[in-house]
């Protein structure tokens, strides 16, 4: 039975990029080896690339591609881009070799960016530039991967070109580019425009400069004074070269795909903990089930929840043959997770190879083959193979928020949930609504979601002449598929801080009735003690049992008379036991007052003792118990206490200042998923549950 091992190759991945991370040494570009970890490490975390141990025989071919352009120039040969127009004016022809390739880059730094005007404004808020150029990390990425394409020798620019843009990169020198403008067709003509307006250190081309505290822009002219680099004088293709290819799409979809590669690993570990919160039962994911229906996808999520509940205390085991009364089987949003994730794991595994392979190629036209001396015209930079991986990606990250969000909308749901109190309020319910806000957010950002994954790769245009009239819109897809990371990182946020409540009010009862039963015996033998032996064993058994069941479907109630009714539950199986006469009635009575009593007294202590010291871990997986002590201890994110958690209830200006509202509680756990410590917990789980650790992710691949 075959597992795809996503999980494993995730876990492999976060090691390689801390190994990256880590290292003194540079990043070693050669146009073969670049991959996702090394990406990452450059684009977010500023990790420096290299060129100065490039093969000898790398260096050699990128000379020879040179020397073979200037031979089919000076024998009169037509090369598109370099002799010819672009595109649809490709019918014109110049021998201003090194001036058309300046027309080119005029033709094409295009787009609208900041003025500098606006940039001054925008320091205080950063709005224009968000709206309207790059992120800082997507543009380290397309540097990257250009100058790694560029490294295999089939592109005819110069090792000093290459070399000047690393150093930029070193040196954090980040051009702004513009968001929007690329179709994706012919590369990203227009956002690599800005990368070689740098290189010619252009006035109206402005990068970000400075420390990561103090960033500023400059104009590429200042930048390049700056760093004493003289600004680039192109060869015959240079300018061609750097902007024909797919590097910015292919940066920001990579960017992307770590991102969606994390989030549904962290999808399977909320599913579990949802099993316990929920007290799902463990059959549903049961090896014979897969083995029957061997997708490898399905059989990988099964076998990760399966493992993530391993020492779970909530989770039911296969239930018995006799009804129970409770719905046969969990719904679909917990027993169908193995057959809906299992898919996109699959996707998910080939939309990274297509990048992995789109990293290390070369996506410019013409292509040089200075060894079989010929110029190929063709189509490279038709980004098509990055639209297929983020469109696949984008739908996939719409199936995980749509399992979330059906997930959260059964735990927030007290007709649903198994017994937990109404929006998961610790209060009385009738005046705390906690999580209710929670769950109208979850519906917004499923609708959101929902809208994202629609495909982009549908609406292309006809385009320059008609020329371009495929275009495979790839940034606009990996853009997309950044927004709609955005908004599942903010349900995966939400729907944690949920479970981790949730999994404290399931544990919070499991104490009160672990508290219940044998107070509820006691008082059974008490009040009928008269009544043969076999008789009160009868008793405390019907007893107890409709009293369970009337505690898990009166949680909508508040504790003032929940009890009563939940008392009352057992007039039933007391009158069908007892003879039909007066004392048995009175004892009735007598038992449902005390009990009704005695609950509500056991009920609101043990709940103002589990507040003071709220700890759902002795009941919970290994994996449940890892992400909840994740978010209690090393977050700080308390269990919600109700009302009195509202900031301004508080009369003591400390405590006011500690409290705060369950946004802001979210919002923590939020930055944490963004800054990947959320990850390293789930990068852990998977270690502990596997039982490998970090030998065996490491060995595995």
């Amino acid at each position: 039975m075959d597992s795809c091992h996503h999980a494993l190759r995730v876990s492999s991945q976060r090691n390689k990029l801390l190994a990256t991370f880590y290292t003194n040494d540079q990043i070693d570009l050669d146009g073969s080896s670049l991959d996702i970890p090394k990406l990452i490490a450059t684009a977010r975390f500023r990790k420096s690339a290299s060129i100065d141990r490039l093969p000898k025989d790398a260096a050699d071919k990128i000379e020879q591609s040179i020397q073979f352009l200037k031979k089919e120039l000076g024998k009169g040969r037509s090369v598109y881009g370099v002799t010819t127009g672009f595109g649809g004016s490709a019918d014109t022809n110049t021998t201003a070799i090194n001036t058309l390739q300046v027309a080119l880059l005029q033709m094409q730094t295009s787009a609208v960016l900041p003025t500098p005007s606006q940039s001054r404004i925008a320091s205080t808020n950063g709005h224009i530039h968000a709206a309207l150029s790059m992120p800082e990390d997507w543009v380290r990425g397309a540097m990257l991967v250009r100058c790694n394409s560029l490294l295999r020798g089939h592109s005819a620019v110069r090792l000093d070109v290459i070399k000047t843009l690393l150093i930029l990169l070193e040196n954090d020198v980040i051009p702004l580019i513009p968001l929007r403008g690329s179709i994706s067709a012919s590369g990203d003509l227009c956002p690599l425009s800005y990368l070689a307006g740098t290189l010619e250190g252009n006035p109206d081309v402005y990068v970000w400069i400075g420390p990561s505290t103090g960033r500023e822009i400059v104009s590429s002219d200042v930048a390049l004074r700056r760093l004493n680099i003289n600004p680039i004088q192109f060869g015959p293709k240079e300018i061609l070269g750097i902007l024909n290819g797919t590097a910015v799409s292919a940066a920001v979809a990579c960017l992307a795909q770590h991102q969606a590669d994390n989030l549904i690993l962290l999808a399977q570990v909320l599913t579990s903990m949802g099993v316990e919160a929920l007290q799902g039962r463990l059959e549903s994911f049961d090896p014979f089930i897969a083995e029957v229906r061997p997708h490898p996808g399905q059989i990988e999520v099964a076998t990760n929840i399966s493992t993530f509940l391993r020492g779970s205390l909530l989770a039911r085991g296969r239930a018995g043959t006799v009804h129970d009364g409770g719905l046969r089987q969990d719904r679909y949003s917990l027993r169908t997770a193995p057959q809906w994730l299992g898919p996109y794991v699959e996707d998910l595994i080939l939309a990274r190879k297509q990048l992995e392979i789109e990293l290390n190629s070369t996506t410019d036209n013409p292509l040089l083959d200075a060894s079989a001396e010929k110029t190929h015209h063709g189509g490279n930079f038709q980004a098509v193979s990055i639209t297929s991986s983020t469109e696949k990606t984008r739908l996939a990250l719409q199936m995980i928020g749509k399992l979330i969000f059906a997930q959260s909308s059964e735990l927030l749901n007290v007709h649903m949930n198994n017994g937990l109190p109404p929006n998961l309020a610790a209060d009385e319910p009738s005046l705390s609504f906690t999580f209710k806000g929670v769950d109208i957010n979850m519906a917004a950002y499923m609708s959101e979601l929902a809208f994202l994954a629609n495909p982009v790769s549908s609406h292309v245009q006809n385009a320059e002449m008609a020329n371009q009239a495929l275009n495979s819109l790839a940034l606009i897809s990996a853009r997309y598929t950044h927004m709609a990371l955005d908004v599942l990182s903010l349900m995966s946020s939400a729907y944690l801080y949920s479970l981790c409540q949730a999994l404290d009010l399931r544990v919070m009862n499991a104490r009160f009735l672990q508290q219940a039963k044998p107070a509820i015996e006691y008082l059974v033998r008490n009040v009928f003690a008269e009544l043969q032996t076999d008789m009160v064993k009868t008793l405390v058994y019907t007893t107890w049992t409709a009293i369970e069941q009337a505690i898990a479907s009166t949680a909508i109630k508040d504790s003032s008379t929940r009890f009563v009714d939940v008392a009352q539950s057992t007039h039933t199986p007391l009158i069908s036991q007892l003879p039909p006469t007066p004392s048995a009635l009175l004892l009735i009575t007598t038992f449902t007052t005390r009990a009704a009593k005695l609950l509500q007294s056991l009920f609101i202590n043990n709940r103002a003792a589990y507040m003071l010291a709220p700890d759902a871990t002795p009941f919970l997986g290994l994996t449940s118990k890892r992400m909840y002590n994740f978010v209690r201890k090393e977050l700080g994110v308390p269990f919600h206490r109700g009302l009195v958690d509202h900031p301004t209830n508080s009369t003591d200006e400390e405590e006011r200042k500690k409290l705060k509202t369950t946004g802001g509680q979210i919002s923590i756990i939020h930055a944490a998923l963004m800054e990947e410590r959320l990850m390293e917990q789930v990068v852990g789980c998977v270690s502990d549950a596997l039982n490998g650790g970090e030998d065996r992710v490491a060995a595995m691949l």
